[in-house]
């Protein structure tokens, strides 16, 4: 999907809000159980995303209160696709300065280059203060991709 937007990346089906985990595993696991729901990946997928978090540390804890749980291109992934996982309560990941995280985005990828323009494009967006506390504050899935339609065909470029 070379050259997808976020909106294409990441449908209403692949936003929840409000979801509970206990903890660090729980909460990647809803935002891969997302991207399986979406058709973006098999469950082994999942397990993938967890083990690079226990192999490389919560470096996937991007900014304050926001991970970006993935893992390496694999035969799990079935399609390029994003997930919005956020969390009723924040959870901690083990990062010293972004923890604790209430916002997991799932990225399924099937290789490294095809969706780099709507990663950079999430970046920008959620570096958006403004933006941001908008799309936290969303109460409905269909609210938070509205504010991404919003943002990629307004003044987010």
């Amino acid at each position: 999907m070379e050259g997808a937007s976020l909106r294409q990346l990441l449908p209403t089906e692949a936003i929840a809000l409000g979801l509970h985990a206990a903890g660090w595993r729980e909460a990647v696991r809803a935002a891969g159980d997302l991207l399986v729901a979406t058709g973006s990946s098999t469950v082994d997928y999942i397990q993938q995303m967890q083990d690079t978090v226990d192999e490389y540390g919560p470096y996937i804890v991007i900014a304050p209160g926001l991970a970006l749980a993935h893992a390496r291109p694999s035969s799990a992934v079935l399609r390029t696709g994003l997930s919005w996982a956020a969390l009723a309560a924040p959870v901690q990941f083990g990062h010293p300065r972004n923890d604790p995280v209430d916002l997991v985005v799932g990225l399924a990828a099937t290789d490294h280059d095809g969706h780099s323009a709507a990663l950079s494009q999430l970046a920008r967006m959620l570096a958006c203060p403004d933006t941001l506390a908008q799309l936290r504050s969303a109460d409905r899935a269909a609210h938070v991709h509205a504010l991404i339609t919003e943002y990629e065909d307004g003044a987010g470029r």
